[in-house]
């Protein structure tokens, strides 16, 4: 993942860039299920398609959306939008009972490239694009009592 921009100082961005590392983490581990063999490879699809919905949600309901209002990225968001469709139309038909684990390595790959193109493109450029008030529009609410984001 970017460390060096400063991106993540963002708060969006860093919640982003730690949901990308968990599901790198879940990714890879659906990778080495499959290779293996492992009969838990269902359980490992299911948590990564678990931490993925959210994800996806986020971005594209709240830092693609500022970043569609703002114009001057749009056919990279809309590339992001149709990776996230393509992506999670193949995670949520796989066949459970018949499995088709190469079509799924084959989107894990697409995954892992969607992932870099985001965290050494996107988020940077989003930094430099969008003004101040779109991003206190996005940036998740501290809590109260901690002080951390929600």
């Amino acid at each position: 993942m970017c460390n060096y921009c400063g991106c993540r100082d963002f708060p969006l961005i860093g919640q982003l860039s730690a949901e990308h590392e968990s599901i790198s983490d879940a990714a890879g581990r659906l990778r080495t299920a499959i290779h293996r063999g492992d009969p838990d490879a269902l359980r490992a699809l299911d948590e990564l398609v678990a931490l993925l919905t959210p994800h996806t949600t986020v971005e594209e309901d709240g830092l693609f959306a500022e970043l569609r209002a703002e114009g001057s990225l749009t056919d990279a968001v809309a590339r992001l939008c149709a990776e996230h469709s393509d992506i999670h139309g193949v995670l949520g038909a796989v066949d459970r009972a018949a499995p088709d684990w190469p079509t799924v390595l084959a989107a894990l790959d697409r995954l892992h490239r969607h992932i870099d193109n985001e965290e050494h493109g996107l988020f940077p450029a989003a930094v430099i694009a969008l003004p101040i008030p779109a991003w206190d529009r996005i940036t998740p609410a501290a809590t109260p009592a901690t002080g951390s984001a929600r």
